[in-house]
């Protein structure tokens, strides 16, 4: 079954390891076999990986765009969930970090990294949270 991405006006995706830019107007792009597709929306430079869920979320990208060099993502990968999964009590999380780690290990890396997607979601409206209860203490 062919992958079907719309893609808007300028919109950049790694595509097996190359960055592809679709020109100024909307596009559609048919895979026709199996690839490695991330879009710009999903793509975490090193640079930005600057908190616990976003320190899962890296490695697992890293093993979704370069298959063969999984290994040397793993043992990152399998600590900072570790570590993440020993702070949280939060029981949807909790299953999120568990399925994270079984697509993992299935290397079925995109499922892992929607799983992931999921821990860097939860954190940011936890911190968003944490944020807000500051503001309104300081008024």
């Amino acid at each position: 079954m062919p992958l079907k991405l719309s893609l808007k006006p300028g919109e950049k995706f790694v595509l097996n390891g190359a960055v592809v830019q679709n020109g100024d107007r909307r596009g559609v792009l048919l895979l026709q076999n199996k690839a490695s597709v991330l879009r710009e929306k999903d793509i975490m430079q090193a640079d930005e990986v600057t908190s616990p869920a976003r320190r899962i979320y890296f490695p697992v990208m890293m093993m979704y765009l370069d298959e063969s060099s999984a290994d040397k993502f793993y043992d990152e990968f399998a600590m900072r969930l570790s570590e993440f999964m020993g702070a949280t009590r939060n029981p949807d999380t909790m299953a999120d970090c568990v399925a994270a780690s079984r697509h993992v290990m299935a290397r079925e890396y995109y499922k892992a990294l929607m799983a992931a997607r999921k821990l860097v979601e939860y954190e940011e409206s936890r911190i968003g949270d944490v944020a807000s209860g500051l503001q309104d203490s300081d008024r």
